[in-house]
């Protein structure tokens, strides 16, 4: 029978739930409580480490490793080389490194060669802002004959830079890692089938080197399998982000053949559905299949002028090389006549390797899940453990924590953005790993403080069968809407049922019942703990909120173990009851504390200085024709810096199409002696209604870029080619509806032929072109030391524009 309940001195006791003792309302019960606390901690710390310290980067290896292996640092000089400096596609920078990569390409005896054309970006030829894109482009592609070849594999990587940095990771990383391993796999026996080095041209400009690869060169008109290898940022483990669809197959290789295999489906799922785009989309476009591949940490330097080769983090390369090298000696020895699967696989990393199965598992496996937490929530009710009324309590309490925690850690960021507005410039701090733990402290005080309140009403078993419900509807919601990230919630879900009840099952004052909840728990630490890391750096502070949802989902399947902090439930009366409530708030309370300590810490560290700027966003535009020039900046809220060029908001798409639509901030400029492009009629014939304008349009300085826009009041455009080749006619809003870009323009300019319908007398034509560079300037003042340049494409940019009425 219940024990009786009698008044307390102090306080108010729990209501008891008939027939069971208070002290029987937890999954376990051991007898030596702080010891059983600790052997569980102890337990999923160790864990816990184990599935962090997997997800290290190896040592780099030295110039002397063995002529088979990767070697960092026999890449990291080309590295030095491809990233002296800023190499946009079409500079002179841009060829001396072409010029490098085919010396070293050559001087393996490969078949090398470069492919010199005109083609548009990849996915929609008229993705721009501006209008339809295209770019000259010029392709490294050499090749290693297999023996027996069954299709082939190709390594990806593009050469080019922005124009606000060398590039040393973005993309000297990928290049100089393909140069390595080209040389490992000619030192050793030949591959059975070809594979194909491929360092594509402006990537960063409109993928247009890949989708020219993809699309138009002999050696890609089969097929095969990509591996494109990028990164975006300085440091940490390659992810493997992004596969073709149907990828059981291809994730197995990658699970079997990668030295350091890092990737989860969930990632994948995300990235499909972001804009996001690398070269892998050109391929993908084509029906390719394969892998792509980051490191993206550090991203406050991501197209920066700081992203040079030594902040380059060597373990983050050998990590690229040694699985590039892995997976391209596994596909060059494997049949690749079908890789293709009927389904995607569920995948994710664990200590040791990658844990994965068909996603034809995902839905089966979470309606598993959602009836394991129902049997756990029969049982619990059956031994008398919570009433329906505290279960039904429980699942509703335990949604406080999933929804406040989120939304406290982007207030959290909201709160220090105000502090230093500079961060909202950036992808993530220079420093962030105070600010990703003062989000996961956050969570934790939230989660703490969330269950001290509620246990003593609710009871620890029915928080616990709640919080596990929860998860397993995620599971469901996820299995059908993102197949690839039901894992993260259906197998913790299962694991604590399953914990659960065996614990019930079993002797509760013996140990069984701890050992039960904690390997259920551990399962979820496995799989939530490297998500919450890997979040951090994926999506940056901005949306940390994510990250601390994970966490707060990591806490729910741990409540059990949670649940041994605290005194045992009921067990004390009056005065005792009331220190024992106290003691519960406490680690609560110490978390909240670290959460403001840590932020604090994080402010005072990571201060914007030389070595880390505060990033600002500035460009010039002037117009040739009335000699009226501006300032213009991207910042929302302006840096004192870029607010001494810049003050009202204004709308530059009448004036610069080539720009985009969209409020800028600006400010009057000085007119330099600048040219604007030249824009030649080469023919003008008229028939049927229709006027045919064949055009050259030649930028008179070094030009990054060049676009021409017709205004549609003037004249309907018809059809178009640029350079020979036809581009798409799709009207845009605003005055100039129709517009063309192109990146990297010959000197000697390039062709454009306008079928146009008239519709009154003269044809409006507004041509523009930009270059890269502030400092000659007048008017503009050299960025202190502590002031940078934000990873930006249109950052330093100074375009020129002029009407042309012909």
């Amino acid at each position: 029978m219940g024990a009786p309940t009698t008044p307390a001195t102090t306080g108010t006791p729990p209501r008891p739930i008939p027939g069971v003792p208070p002290a029987s309302r937890a999954l376990t019960r051991p007898r030596r409580r702080l010891v059983a606390a600790a052997a569980a901690l102890v337990a999923l710390t160790a864990v816990g480490a184990g599935s962090l310290l997997d997800l290290r980067t190896p040592a780099p290896k030295s110039a002397e490793a063995p002529a088979g292996a990767f070697s960092a640092a026999r890449a990291y000089a080309d590295v030095q080389v491809i990233a002296a400096r800023s190499h946009v596609a079409g500079s002179p920078a841009n060829e001396q490194v072409r010029a490098h990569l085919e010396q070293q390409l050559r001087g393996l005896g490969l078949e090398t060669e470069v492919q010199d054309t005109v083609a548009p970006e990849a996915g929609q030829l008229s993705g721009a802002a501006g209008g339809a894109t295209l770019a000259r482009v010029r392709n490294v592609v050499a090749r290693l004959p297999g023996t027996d070849s069954t299709g082939r594999v190709f390594l990806v990587a593009h050469y080019d830079s922005v124009q606000t940095g060398p590039g040393g990771n973005d993309d000297a990383a990928g290049t100089s890692t393909i140069l390595e391993v080209a040389r490992a796999l000619t030192t050793g026996p030949r591959p059975r089938n070809d594979i194909v080095f491929v360092l594509t041209d402006a990537e960063e400009a409109c993928l247009c080197g890949a989708a020219a690869f993809a699309a138009s060169h002999p050696l890609a008109a089969d097929g095969g399998v990509v591996l494109n290898l990028e990164a975006r940022g300085s440091t940490g483990p390659v992810i493997m982000f992004e596969t073709s669809r149907n990828n059981a197959k291809l994730v197995d290789i990658f699970g079997r053949a990668a030295p350091h295999p890092v990737g989860t489906s969930f990632a994948v799922e995300i990235y499909r559905a972001l804009p996001n785009d690398t070269d892998f989309t050109a391929f993908l476009d084509q029906k390719f299949v394969g892998l792509n591949s980051a490191y993206i940490d550090g991203g406050a330097i991501y197209h920066t002028p700081l992203d040079t080769p030594a902040a380059m983090d060597r373990g983050s390369l050998q990590q690229h090389g040694d699985n590039a090298l892995g997976l391209a000696r596994e596909f060059g020895r494997t049949d690749l006549t079908d890789l293709r699967s009927g389904h995607d696989a569920t995948y994710f990393p664990v200590p040791g390797g990658l844990v994965r199965y068909p996603g034809t598992l995902t839905l089966p496996l979470a309606l598993l899940a959602v009836a394991a937490v129902a049997a756990l929530g029969w049982l619990t009710r059956r031994q008398g453990r919570a009433s329906t009324g505290r279960l039904a309590a429980g699942f509703g309490l335990a949604l406080v924590p999933i929804v406040v925690a989120p939304v406290a850690a982007q207030l959290l960021w909201l709160a220090i953005t105000a502090i230093r507005p500079g961060y909202a410039e950036l992808l993530d701090p220079y420093r962030p790993i105070w600010y990703r733990l003062a989000v996961v402290a956050l969570a934790t005080a939230i989660l703490f403080a969330w269950y001290a309140l509620t246990r003593r009403r609710i009871g620890p078993a029915a928080l616990a069968v709640g919080g596990l419900a929860w998860l397993a509807l995620l599971g469901v919601l996820l299995a059908v809407a993102v197949p690839g990230g039901a894992y993260l919630t259906t197998l913790p879900a299962l694991a604590g049922a399953l914990g659960g009840l065996v614990a019930l099952r079993t002797r509760q004052t013996g140990p069984w019942p701890v050992v039960a909840v904690t390997a259920a728990a551990a399962v979820g630490v496995v799989i939530l703990l490297p998500t919450v890391v890997l979040l951090f750096p994926a999506l940056g502070m901005g949306m940390g909120g994510v990250a601390a949802l994970v966490a707060v989902l990591l806490g729910l399947t741990a409540l059990p173990v949670v649940d041994l902090l605290h005194p045992q439930a009921g067990g004390h009366r009056g005065l005792l009851a009331l220190r024992a409530r106290r003691l519960a708030v406490l680690p609560a309370g110490a978390a909240a504390v670290a959460a403001v300590v840590l932020a604090g810490v994080g402010l005072a560290v990571d201060r914007f200085d030389a070595d880390h700027p505060a990033p600002t966003h500035l460009m010039y535009a002037m117009d040739a024709g009335t000699g009226q020039a501006r300032w213009l900046s991207h910042e929302s809220d302006p840096q004192p810096w870029t607010d001494g060029y810049v003050d009202g908001v204004t709308d530059v798409g009448d004036d610069f199409p080539g720009l985009g639509d969209g409020e800028l901030r600006a400010g009057p400029a000085q007119a330099a002696n600048l040219p604007a492009p030249k824009l030649e009629v080469v023919a003008d014939a008229t028939a049927g209604g229709e006027r045919t304008l064949r055009l050259r349009l030649t930028p008179q300085r070094a030009a990054r870029l060049a676009t021409l826009h017709v205004d549609t009041s003037t004249a309907t455009v018809l059809r178009a080619e640029v350079a020979g080749r036809s581009v798409p006619v799709e009207p845009r809003a605003g005055k100039w509806g129709f517009g063309l870009v192109f990146h990297a323009p010959p000197t000697e300019g390039i062709e454009v032929v306008l079928v146009l319908r008239p519709t009154g007398g003269q044809v409006a034509l507004r041509a523009m072109d930009a270059s890269d560079g502030l400092d000659a300037l007048p008017g503009f003042r050299t960025r202190p030391p502590a002031v940078g340049v934000v990873g930006s494409h249109s950052s330093e940019m100074l375009a020129v524009a002029r009407t042309y009425p012909l």
